[in-house]
């Protein structure tokens, strides 16, 4: 329904809206992994390398697995907890066949506070899918 829409409301070709629609679903399906708690879940949606750069509190991360080790650190250390994850006010821009540029916001809902920011992803479409091979967020 998602590709339709966009098709109709936007004009956009058949492939622009089937890739659109892979894109929502790699944030979809994040947000579903964190909510259970399962970061490795989460962490499908990232290109599993050494490419892969996360930018966030004033603290670069460059890799695949330090980026999971921060994220275990930050949320499933001692007295951390995950929280429920959604995003919103989200913007997908294609630029060209294999790369997109993903703006929002996300909300972490947990027990003690509900901490909100903005983020700007890059993905590549991989053989694989579509993956975010940076991310820069910011509370």
């Amino acid at each position: 329904m998602y590709s339709l829409l966009l098709v109709v409301a936007f004009g956009i070709s058949g492939d622009e809206a089937k890739d659109h629609t892979a894109i929502q679903r790699v944030l979809d399906d994040q947000a579903v992994a964190w909510n259970k708690g399962d970061l490795p879940g989460f962490m499908k949606g990232f290109l599993k390398s050494e490419e892969l750069t996360f930018f966030s509190g004033n603290k670069k991360t460059k890799g695949w697995q330090a980026t999971l080790d921060r994220y275990r650190k930050t949320y499933q250390a001692a007295d951390k907890e995950m929280g429920k994850l959604s995003f919103n006010e989200m913007s997908i821009e294609l630029l060209g066949t294999d790369h997109a540029l993903v703006r929002g916001r996300y909300h972490l809902r947990l027990k003690k506070e509900n901490p909100t920011g903005i983020f700007t992803l890059i993905l590549r479409k991989t053989p694989a899918g579509w993956r975010i091979v940076h991310d820069h967020t910011s509370a």
